[in-house]
């Protein structure tokens, strides 16, 4: 029987359809998600939630001349299967595949590519704004969840486009979710809207009957108004939309497929923004993602029967920062956690768990969270920070002038850093060593394994009284080739001395973090023929133990960088530099890291094979190198 979803090949074949030919199309759209995404892995519970949505959308909107910007971005699933690209829907966040997030290159129905939060409403009145300067007169659509709309710059933008008269609308799709529940005041405020559904329609029948009344109707409807005003700033949060320049509409139900629709069709006959408050279930249609969104929002192939992964997670950086954080506030009552709405992601459920009045969720408020870091330390408490890398970037200049430029004591652990895989470009760590070499009084280490880890924190929180930044990459660590030894790798933090792995005369291998593994790998692969090699672990890229580094290659003079970020930058920008300064030009020195490029979407293993960056790419890039008569 030939499905509804297989005569759609772009949204004009959704506009033909009938109501119930709509309902039935979303039907299908769900079971083709679940089970597509328990193959692929990915972003499900959001996609899930908002079936109904993006196809009354597409239906209502004349897309895509009309702009349609998705924030964050990863509930684009159901968009791209309408737009042309459902029989790519298999190849999903692989490597020349479909990004996750929305990609102009892909389609001229992606208008914006949004893979952090908090971006959409900006862009979308960037481009009605640009409408409106060449005299056009498409709509703008902004798709917002609640979670991003804690994102600080996305309440910049909702101020910037009240204070406007121009024609916007802004969709907040409201799932009670970020990836973690949300928290703070704005929540609390669309947690009264929904349970408020008391002002809906009775404005405009009052407004015209009382017109109706001789000399006085319209000095009654004033004071109606004034009155009502007061009235509704006590009963109805949705003031706080209107009193900053939108027209509010709802609360709707955005998985009834009618209502949704209908309320998207008032909306497009209305003037200057407006936004739609739109309800919807995170994980909507499958129940193990209903029950558990936070486990579903990114997840990895699973069972669709019983929701269970087909892998089960190995221990990964987050859980061994998390355990370790949690070990330590136990005997330093000072230490609190700060996260930006990633509790679980970060690997802090337990430390909120077990230390509830020093663990604080900002949300996606970046910005903030560093400063409130500062204050923190200002005044005698240790903060740990945890920050994906890629969201770290956000907030820049507070590094800069709220932490370093004061020399606080502020720990800040970079999760996901380096190379992260299938998110792809928006969410590669690769320039956060880069961004934080130049800052002053900021010391920036960066574990090889899970026991470097451990110690590193401890230094840090302990040993260490001033702005110090920890970066690990995502997932769970390579074989254990390394010591397990706790105080020897505290032993040299203290001495701020790197780590001597291995021995060799014919060249020298400097390592950061999770590379040393990979190093290692290639040195045993060249020693098969007849090559031998140092490899030296740095540990910090600032400061930089030269002296180990001159003392271990001092016979061969042939220097290898190898470290999970952009050339420019970083260790390999560091060690060129600090040779420099020291006069010491006769030695050859090769880098290999990721080209100064935005790295797109792959496994892990691919990327690092396709730049070279694995154990048989290093070996084979030493050799042309350096001993080229050997090929």
């Amino acid at each position: 029987m030939t499905k509804i979803l297989d005569k759609i090949h772009d949204p004009k074949d959704i506009r033909a359809l009938s109501l119930d030919d709509k309902k039935t199309l979303c039907k299908e759209i769900r079971e083709e998600l679940i089970t597509t995404v328990s193959k692929t892995g990915g972003h499900l519970a959001s996609n899930l939630g908002v079936v109904e949505l993006t196809v009354a959308i597409h239906s209502v909107f004349n897309t895509p001349e009309d702009k349609v910007v998705f924030d964050v971005g990863h509930q684009t699933y159901v968009h791209k299967m309408l737009t042309g690209r459902r029989d790519r829907l298999a190849t999903l966040r692989k490597m020349d595949g479909l990004s996750g997030f929305p990609k102009r290159s892909e389609s001229i129905y992606d208008t914006f590519e949004t893979g952090h939060s908090g971006t959409s409403i900006s862009a979308a009145l960037g481009m009605a704004r640009a409408r409106d300067i060449k005299g056009d007169s498409y709509r703008v659509i902004a798709v917002i969840g609640d979670g991003a709309m804690t994102s600080g710059m996305a309440l910049e933008a909702l101020n910037d486009a009240g204070a406007s008269a121009t024609d916007l609308i802004v969709i907040l799709n409201d799932n009670e979710m970020s990836i973690d529940p949300n928290t703070g005041g704005l929540n609390q405020i669309l947690s009264k809207m929904r349970t408020k559904p008391f002002y809906r329609n009775s404005n405009k029948n009052i407004r015209s009957l009382t017109l109706k009344i001789p000399f006085i109707g319209k000095k009654i409807v004033s004071s109606i108004r004034r009155l009502k005003h007061g009235i509704k700033q006590l009963i109805i949060p949705n003031m706080f939309f209107e009193d900053i320049g939108f027209k509010y509409l709802g609360v709707v139900d955005a998985n009834d497929y009618e209502k949704i629709e209908a309320m998207l069709y008032r909306s497009k006959d209305l003037k200057g923004p407006i936004l739609v408050h739109a309800k919807t279930i995170k994980g909507k249609g499958y129940k193990p993602a209903e029950n558990n969104p936070d486990l579903f929002h990114g997840v990895g192939p699973f069972d669709i029967k019983s929701g269970k992964p087909l892998k089960e997670p190995a221990k990964d950086y987050s859980e061994v920062f998390g355990q370790t954080l949690v070990k330590l506030a136990h005997k330093n009552p000072k230490i609190a956690a700060i996260t930006a709405a990633m509790a679980s992601g970060t690997g802090l459920l337990e430390f909120k768990k077990e230390f509830p009045d020093r663990f604080f969720d900002v949300e996606i408020a970046e910005q903030h969270a560093l400063t409130l870091a500062a204050g923190m330390a200002a005044n005698g408490i240790v903060p740990v920070i945890s920050i994906y890398s890629s969201f770290f970037q956000r907030a820049y200049d507070q590094l800069i002038h709220d932490v370093c430029m004061q020399n606080l004591h502020v720990v800040m652990c970079l999760d996901r850093s380096g190379i992260v895989g299938s998110d792809g470009e928006t969410h590669q760590g690769i320039f956060d060593l880069a961004f934080l070499r130049p800052v002053p009084n900021l010391k920036i280490l960066a574990p090889k394994d899970f026991k470097e880890l451990e110690a590193m924190l401890e230094y840090a929180v302990s040993y260490y009284d001033a702005p110090i930044i920890i970066r690990y990459p995502r997932g769970s660590e390579a074989k254990d080739y390394f010591k397990d030894d706790h105080e020897y790798y505290l032993k040299l933090l203290l001495e701020n001395k790197a780590e001597t792995i291995k021995k060799g005369t014919d060249f020298t291998i400097v390592s950061i973090g999770k590379m040393a593994h990979n190093a290692l790998e290639a040195i045993r692969l060249l020693n098969k023929e007849g090559l031998n090699g140092t490899l030296i672990n740095v540990m910090a890229l600032k400061p930089l133990d030269l002296s180990t580094i001159i003392k271990e290659s001092s016979l061969s003079k042939k220097l290898i960088t190898i470290e999970d970020g952009v050339i420019e930058g970083g260790l390999y920008s560091e060690l060129l530099d600090r040779l420099n300064d020291e006069g010491l030009n006769d030695y050859q020195i090769l880098g290999l890291a990721y080209p100064d490029d935005f790295i797109k979407q792959g496994t892990i293993d691919e990327i690092e094979a396709k730049y070279q960056l694995d154990p048989k790419g290093i070996a084979a890039k030493i050799k042309e190198t350096f001993f080229k008569d050997m090929i």
